[in-house]
């Protein structure tokens, strides 16, 4: 028959206290979070187990639901990011801005102007059509289908 390993949470403030038991024994650690706890108890289990299969059951406040809820829900929560600021219309962005001490000579800024800006590698067309494209020749004006004049 196999013995079940408990390992027991109970939150202090921000950090987590973790008890393991079971064989016999019993392992206490600390952690700084439900998901490190959970990480922490795993290696408590592998201490007090070793290499044979074990049932391990996870508890907070005495409810296996109650950690469950608790540790998916730190599992798949989102970290808070602060928030996007979003510029005026018509504004430069920030990192387009040039300082006062970077200044750009002449000849570069028209060559600059002249580039296309880069576009993402899935936009871009495959070098051989890209090669086929002629920039400089006007399109071909539509043929109609009228017959032409005769003088």
């Amino acid at each position: 028959m196999v013995e079940a390993i408990t390992a027991t949470y109970v939150q202090d403030d921000a950090d987590w206290a973790i008890t393991v038991s079971g064989r016999g024994k019993e392992l206490t650690a600390r952690a700084p979070g439900i998901i490190a706890a959970r990480d922490r108890a795993d290696q408590l289990v592998e201490e007090l187990a070793g290499d044979g299969k074990t049932t391990v059951v996870h508890l907070l406040n005495g409810s296996a639901l109650d950690f469950t809820s608790a540790y998916m829900t730190a599992r798949l929560t989102l970290p808070k990011l602060p928030p996007l600021e979003v510029p005026p219309p018509g504004s430069v962005p920030k990192q387009q801005t040039v300082s006062k001490q970077e200044t750009v000579p002449e000849q570069e800024t028209v060559a600059a102007a002249d580039k296309k800006p880069q576009l993402p590698p899935s936009k871009q067309l495959p070098k051989a059509v890209e090669d086929r494209k002629s920039p400089a020749a006007p399109a071909p004006a539509a043929e109609s289908k009228a017959p032409a004049k005769q003088a």
